[in-house]
């Protein structure tokens, strides 16, 4: 017997000696490979910053510089999900912890060794993600050659909600292709060049449009740059077009006849000086039908680049390294939001002025909600509704009351606001409680605000939706909501 509980014992001690040995081993497989994605994506992030500055005309350039976004984008978001972990686990007291006083690589060691049971990346997309890196740093030494012949490009600011530090969020292939399209020659007949710009809902495309306006390049091949709206394009062409080098733009929140396309592209092009251009923009694929040149089509911004970008506007010049906690509600968050930048702005700029775990946590908790009670009601995400121009309920965003609030996309037409005067209350203060008490039935929400001047408000138009009385007869009123960006004429922000 006691033979036989020695081999057992033995048997024992041996299985878990090659369990712990190959834990350790795994483990210190995974921080290789974090080590190593994090320098390839130091060297990838460089080139793509440099490749920002400069104006790059050859176009199979442009494809590889495509793959050095995603492939760094979608690197960053392994990274992070690898270092930091689930929200759920983060405990909500301030964080004020040992490791922060260690110095980073420790810190990195650690988290990663802490982690990598329970993280929801699997180590098969942390060596896919490190594979495409590699072979995207492989070849990517005559891409920087070639890069260094490009003519440097003077960044200037602009105001929109796409931007960090004052210039636009990614992108950068999208703004090479629109002001290499605009800076080519017209065709033989000298007929102006129609390029269309197309892409859903607040995806950035009179942000795009607005960069290449403000480009130096452009503001100096250009004599005019006009902006119109479809409902009155016709009309105001024919007073304003002058017989110099134009570059027009138009805005269409609706599919548009042909004829009265080729009514103005008729006038314009007899009106307007020797290689003009005009820029046709929309939410519908529709109207690519009236370009002259392949359309640029701004897609949402990947998972990926939304999750770094808020990551960077919720931290401001903070570490998220020495915050694993709040990194992971950012993260959270993140994906609750879903690509919507509006939201996405105002949420981050809430987090950043109060770095508090138990304050971002209560934050997350609001959204996590709000998402339940939109697929709950609509079965859909916020954004999808949104970008059909469907209501969203934003009831559990704000402190408890009696009324459901529901939200719709903002749009141009601003002719119903301007003629009622409403009650302002900004969605940052309902979210975080700083205001309690709402206006009764319709008032307007400050959805956000830019940072930048002329600081323009983003503002939706809602009524307050009571809750049923105890009477199963009595029937909710509609929600009747309109709403709109307030912003100077002139400014291109989408």
């Amino acid at each position: 017997m006691e033979v036989a509980l020695s081999a057992i014992s033995s048997e024992i001690l041996s299985r878990l000696m090659s369990f712990i040995i190959k834990k350790h081993t795994d483990r210190s497989c995974v921080e290789e490979k974090l080590e190593r994605l994090e320098h390839l994506l130091l060297r990838v992030h460089t080139v793509v910053e440099e490749a920002e500055g400069r104006y790059i005309t050859n176009s199979k350039m442009l494809v590889q510089l495509r793959m050095l976004v995603d492939g760094m984008y979608q690197g960053y978001h392994v990274l992070n999900t690898f270092r930091f972990k689930p929200a759920e686990e983060a405990p909500l007291q301030n964080q004020v912890t040992q490791s922060s006083a260690l110095p980073t690589p420790v810190k990195r060691t650690r988290a990663a060794a802490s982690t990598v049971g329970t993280i929801k990346v699997s180590n098969h997309e942390l060596q896919a993600s490190l594979e495409k890196l590699e072979t995207v740093v492989a070849n990517m030494t005559e891409f920087v050659i070639l890069l260094g012949g490009c003519k440097q490009m003077h960044k200037r600011p602009y105001d929109t909600y796409i931007y960090i530090d004052n210039f636009m969020f990614s992108r950068i292939v999208e703004k090479q292709e629109l002001i290499n399209a605009l800076l080519q020659d017209n065709s033989p007949l000298d007929v102006p060049a129609v390029v269309p710009v197309i892409g859903a809902y607040r995806a950035g495309k009179k942000s795009l449009v607005g960069f290449a306006c403000n480009d130096d390049m452009i503001r100096s091949h250009f004599s005019s740059v006009l902006h119109f709206k479809s409902n009155n394009f016709l009309k105001e062409s024919r007073e304003t077009i002058m017989p110099v080098r134009t570059l027009v733009v138009v805005e269409f929140i609706s599919d548009v006849d042909n004829s009265e396309w080729v009514k103005f592209y008729s006038d314009a092009s007899s009106q307007m000086g020797t290689g003009s251009k005009v820029i046709i923009m929309s939410r519908f694929q529709e109207i690519a039908r009236f370009g002259t040149v392949k359309p640029i089509v701004l897609r949402s911004l990947s998972d990926a680049e939304f999750c770094y970008l808020f990551k960077v506007l919720a931290f401001g010049g903070t570490d998220p390294e020495n915050h694993p906690q709040l990194a992971s509600i950012a993260m959270e968050l993140a994906t609750n939001v879903n690509g919507l930048l509006l939201v996405g702005n105002m949420v981050a700029d809430l987090l950043r002025t109060n770095q508090n775990v138990q304050f971002w946590f209560h934050i997350l908790k609001r959204f996590r909600k709000s998402l339940e009670r939109n697929f709950s009601r609509f079965g859909e995400h916020p954004k999808q509704l949104l970008e059909r121009d469907r209501p969203t309920d934003i009831t559990m965003l704000v402190p408890p009351s009696s009324a459901t609030l529901r939200l719709m996309p903002s749009h141009d037409n601003t002719g119903c606001l301007c003629m009622k005067v409403l009650p302002k209350v900004k969605l940052a203060d309902l979210v975080q409680g700083s205001t309690t008490i709402l206006p009764n039935e319709e008032f307007q929400i400050i959805i956000w605000e830019s940072r930048l001047p002329p600081f323009t408000k983003f503002v939706a138009n809602c009524i307050a939706e009571e809750h049923p009385c105890t009477s199963s007869d009595n029937k909710r009123h509609k929600s009747a909501c309109n709403s709109t960006s307030v912003t100077p004429k002139n400014l291109l922000l989408n």
